[in-house]
């Protein structure tokens, strides 16, 4: 597998297979034509290249820098057109300060951070870090689902320190393990220790990797040790708790609570709307409120993915020379919002409902006609019919009616409710996004 077909490779593994296989999937990497700082790529159409110049460029140059430490130029051919995608990338400046980083992305600041209720204690114990590193919280222990921003914190302390003129090493646990091993091989060990050992801030991220590589492991025990010992600060990121890391030594699991442990969890409604505006702000992008909503409600807890939504909504407009509007959104994330309805069932939706409205999942389903059961059981047919693929006479099974009228009936009603009562229309899409949120995370 030749360099290109990595970096696709790993381009796979974040994003959704629609788009994978829609865009990614019809490129051909162009390895006689390619160099360290410049790369092509062959694609079969002008539009394939447009859409990837506008949503992956930036990714596409970051994974070429983590495989060989180049950030090239990338180059997109169609037919016997090329197609210029990026210009020359400016190093960070760490000659200005005379620092060192790898991979720092610099828009991951705390400032380009949106704070919420799911994401606040994280974003102040980073801070926190940030401001008097080695100190209090040594190491700092970010953990949480995918998508929510614990990249984002950890690029951001290291971001604030390289401002300052510290040297900042941000990896991965999937790169450290293959410096590691290409050193041992090599028998140059001395130079990986000298830079990992040797910096102001060691940010790891999925350390969670970790796990049954017991000679990685022994080997991070002590560069751990090492900087603990000289008050060097260590920021890691993971998926989840490191007890319950399943193959992670236990003198490791100890060193990980050393310090302070900040979990991020899945955002509320407001929290996505906000991000959603930042986005927007940021990239010059207008949408309007009810689209705003739509994607938040509808798109789950995945903010990585919310983002790559709002830039796949604006190239295809611009490619389309079409106005954004809330028709174009739901045709544009079809697909994505398919994939989404097949892991959702209406047990889920009842269930979180009866949770949420405290109303037993039994009286929901039952013909009771007190106001609250109405009231909830025309919630949870309307999430139904919005959220999972059932029909309308599925859907009638499922809560013992009639036939596919009565839920025509009551999807007619709670329309008329949305329309007039904005309290209600606020309550409707707290559940959406509940369910949307709960539903993901049981899939990972």
């Amino acid at each position: 597998m030749n360099i290109g077909q990595k970096v696709l490779f790993e381009l796979k593994k974040e994003i959704s297979e629609t788009e994978y296989e829609r865009y990614i999937k019809k490129l051909v990497y162009d390895a006689r034509r390619s160099r360290s700082n410049i790369v092509y790529f062959n694609a079969p159409n002008l539009l394939i290249a447009k859409w990837i110049k506008s949503k992956y460029r930036e990714k596409l140059m970051h994974l070429f820098e983590l495989q060989n430490e180049v950030k090239p130029e990338i180059e997109i051919t169609v037919g016997k057109q090329s197609q210029k995608t990026s210009a020359p990338i400016v190093k960070q400046s760490s000659e200005k300060h005379n620092s060192k980083s790898t991979y720092l992305n610099p828009s991951l600041t705390f400032d380009s951070f949106i704070v919420g209720d799911s994401n606040q204690f994280a974003y102040t114990t980073a801070k926190s870090v940030a401001e008097k590193p080695g100190k209090q919280y040594n190491p700092l222990f970010i953990y949480g689902g995918v998508g929510l921003g614990k990249t984002h914190l950890l690029q951001a302390i290291g971001n604030y320190h390289i401002n300052l003129g510290k040297t900042v090493i941000y990896t991965t646990l999937e790169q450290f393990m293959n410096s590691f091993t290409s050193h041992l091989r090599s028998q140059t060990m001395d130079r990986f220790r000298d830079k990992f050992r040797e910096c102001d801030l060691l940010l790891i991220d999925d350390i969670q990797f970790l796990s049954r590589k017991e000679q990685t492991q022994e080997e991070f025990f002590h560069t751990f040790n090492e900087l603990h010992n000289s008050n060097k600060q260590i920021v890691m990121t993971s998926d989840r708790q490191p007890n319950k890391i399943a193959g992670l030594v236990d003198r490791l699991k100890s060193r990980f609570e050393w310090g302070l442990m900040a979990d991020i969890q899945p955002p509320g409604l407001e929290t996505k709307i906000a991000i959603i505006q930042k986005k927007c702000e940021l990239d010059g992008i207008k949408l309007d409120a009810e689209i705003i909503n739509y994607i938040a409600t509808h798109m789950g807890d995945n903010i990585r993915e919310i983002e790559g939504t709002i830039i796949k909504l604006n190239a295809l407009s611009s490619m389309l020379n079409q106005k954004i509007t809330l028709d174009f959104t739901q045709s544009a994330i079809k697909d994505q919002l398919k994939e989404k309805k097949e892991n959702i069932t209406i047990d889920d939706i009842v269930k979180i409902i009866s949770k949420e409205l405290n109303i037993k999942p039994s009286d929901i389903k039952s013909k009771k006609r007190t106001k609250n059961v109405v009231n909830a059981r025309r919630i949870a047919i309307y999430l139904a019919r919005n959220l999972t693929p059932n029909s309308m006479p599925q859907i009638a099974v499922y809560f013992g009616m009639k036939d596919h009228t009565a839920i025509s009936h009551a999807m007619k009603k709670i329309n008329e409710i949305i329309d007039n009562d904005e309290n209600f229309k606020v309550i409707l899409e707290e559940l959406s996004n509940k369910v949307n949120t709960q539903t993901q995370n049981d899939v990972q």
